[in-house]
């Protein structure tokens, strides 16, 4: 059974870009198809509706900040889909293969017990980045069965054998085009070459594990089937999980460019042989993390984990706002410089959005032009294979214009609104929460009276007195700044 376990709801779409008066649509949305290696025009199987499947934790450990980058780009394409289809996500929870039987041995406890607590630290991450939900959560050790059957029909086609350890492997030779997603030579395959464990770098076309005879080193954890005592290898976990809720042949599938070779490329030919369909249309990668240059090891001292950011003293939407100020298929380099700058530019936004509330000038004759440019270029950027960057530039840059009218007065209250409506529908991807800050934020009598006695030893020039009413304020939470306009007091907000 689907095992459904985050405590919070979707945030839908209100309204989508596509029903905006400003957008004019210029061009369609294209995604970069690994399969072909080229960008392509998307075009669903249903018109109406995408079925997305999006490779998971492997719960033996907390998912790192490298794992947080394929999951945040997951988010962004899901969130973009939908304000245009109805969306029907998978997303597998792998709670049984190698390293979650290592692990759980190790620690000598049942596997379920093992990997219960990280399936949990796992979903409150996603909360803590504010990923939203996928409509599915399906674990590996719920769905055996489905892949047992998948492993009968392909041992009945003889694309499967049983080896000498009683255990099933794929014979890839039986598959033509084994090797198209990855772009590998099959030519080089040694007749009987085989792996038995669930990952393994080399790209060499090598027949894999399909289902796993029991041994001892795999202790209590199997299951009695028509196939033997054993368990299913990693690989056959997705197909069968996919197939499952998104059908033989579904829209889109996605994970880290470490997933095309073996895995999704292992996905394809055990699922093209056993049901005779194209699996998939789109295949979409996102590429490495590293840190500091370097590739993310503990031995490094160099690894983190969303937690370990939050130790830090940094907000989570300033990781999430450092993994989209990036292309998801460049390589990304974490530094903590560059997460202080990711920082600064979501605490600009947020201000921005503060002091839009309070605006109350004239009219803007240019704001038309500003939004209409602004939505625009939000929207080709999403559009253009997920830019992300130019995206956020479009936020930034109408940001730059209006800064200055802002503080001149020049933008009226219904103006003010308008541009709000923008941030709001950007943020409908983007992701950083800006709805919150715009609920209604009383200031207290207390407080206006303390900005009121600042303003008069400031023009007593009783600074002293000044900067230690400022120092109040912000103790009871408030700050203020001195612009030509006038002071301007804000709540502090918190951004977690």
């Amino acid at each position: 059974m689907m095992d459904q376990i985050l405590p919070f709801s979707r945030n839908p779409f209100k309204k989508s870009f596509k029903e905006l008066p400003e957008y004019n649509p210029v061009m369609p949305l294209v995604l970069y198809n690994t399969l072909n290696r080229q960008k392509e025009i998307f075009h669903p199987i249903s018109p109406s509706e995408v079925k997305l499947y999006t490779c998971g934790p492997t719960v033996y450990d907390f998912a790192h900040i490298g794992n947080f980058r394929t999951y945040l780009f997951e988010d962004i394409l899901r969130r973009w889909l939908a304000s245009k289809y109805n969306v029907i996500q998978v997303m597998n929870i792998t709670d049984v293969d190698d390293k979650t039987i290592r692990r759980s041995k190790e620690k000598g406890i049942p596997l379920h017990e093992y990997t219960h607590d990280y399936i949990n630290f796992f979903f409150e991450d996603l909360l803590s980045l504010k990923i939203e939900p996928a409509e599915y959560y399906p674990r590996a050790t719920d769905h055996i069965q489905e892949m047992v059957q998948i492993i009968q029909d392909l041992l009945e086609k003889k694309i499967a054998y049983q080896g000498e350890d009683k255990s099933i492997y794929y014979d890839v030779s039986k598959f033509p085009e084994y090797g198209k997603l990855a772009h590998i030579e099959v030519k080089e395959l040694k007749s009987g070459a085989r792996v038995s464990h669930d990952e393994y770098d080399k790209e060499e076309a090598s027949d894999f594990a399909l289902w796993k005879a029991w041994d001892k080193e795999d202790g209590n954890v199997f299951w009695e089937t028509s196939l033997g005592k054993g368990r299913p290898g990693w690989h056959i976990e997705c197909s069968a999980m996919s197939m499952k809720y998104l059908g033989h042949h579904f829209d889109i599938h996605t994970g880290g460019v470490d997933n095309i070779f073996p895995h999704h490329q292992n996905e394809i030919a055990q699922s093209e042989a056993h049901t005779g369909e194209k699996f998939v249309n789109y295949w979409l990668h996102a590429e490495h993390l590293i840190v500091e240059g370097k590739k993310m090891s503990k031995s490094l001292g160099n690894f983190y984990t969303v937690r370990d950011i939050l130790k830090k003293g940094f907000s989570p939407l300033a990781l999430r706002y450092f993994y989209v100020s990036s292309h998801y298929r460049s390589k990304l380099n974490f530094t903590l410089q560059g997460l202080q700058g990711a920082e600064s530019s979501v605490h600009r936004i947020r201000d921005f959005i503060l002091r839009l509330k309070s605006a109350h000038g004239a009219s803007y004759p240019e704001l038309p032009e500003v939004l209409n440019k602004a939505y625009q270029e939000f929207k080709e950027g999403m559009d253009d294979d997920l830019n992300t960057p130019r995206a956020t530039a479009a936020v930034h840059e109408s940001i730059n214009h209006l800064n200055t009218p802002l503080e001149e007065k020049s933008i009226s209250r219904e103006q003010a609104q308008e541009v709000i409506q923008f941030f709001l529908h950007a943020d409908k991807i983007l992701g950083l929460n800006l709805d919150e800050i715009l609920k209604e934020s009383h200031i207290p009598q207390e407080i206006q009276k303390l900005i009121s006695e600042r303003e008069s030893a400031r023009k007593n020039k009783d600074y002293r007195k000044a900067d230690e009413i400022r120092k109040a304020l912000q103790e009871k939470h408030f700050i203020i700044e001195d612009t030509p306009s006038g002071p301007r007091v804000k709540r502090i907000e918190s951004i977690s």
